[in-house]
């Protein structure tokens, strides 16, 4: 059985975000990725399998090495996703607000 994994679960760990900020910038390979950890490059080559099977990063052989590149359009389900919350709550807040100053104007009347 394998695991259906998504775009908010590769985002889920700071490590893969690190990884993620890390490939905006330039491909790399695993190699040179792991030696930012302080873990074994085998964990690090899980989080690597991990973002790839999110369609977040690529994986393209360059001559004998696997060189990661960055793959963000995914992230847009996140982008949306937050877009939505931000409506919401800033609703709620928006009525607090509302509630609060209707508190203080009955406070000022009295």
């Amino acid at each position: 059985m394998s695991v259906r994994r998504d775009v908010f679960q590769a985002i889920a760990d700071p490590t893969r975000r690190q990884i993620m900020t890390m490939l905006a910038d330039k491909k790399m390979n695993v190699n040179s990725i792991s030696e930012a950890f302080d873990m074994t490059r085998q964990a690090i080559s899980l989080h690597v399998k991990i973002l790839q099977e999110c369609n977040l990063i690529s994986i393209e052989k360059e001559g004998r090495e696997r060189v990661c590149k960055a793959q963000y359009e995914q992230l847009a389900a996140v982008n949306d996703w937050i877009t939505d919350l931000r409506g919401i709550w800033m609703n709620r807040f928006n009525n607090l607000d509302n509630v609060l100053g209707n508190l203080k104007n009955k406070h000022n009347e009295i």
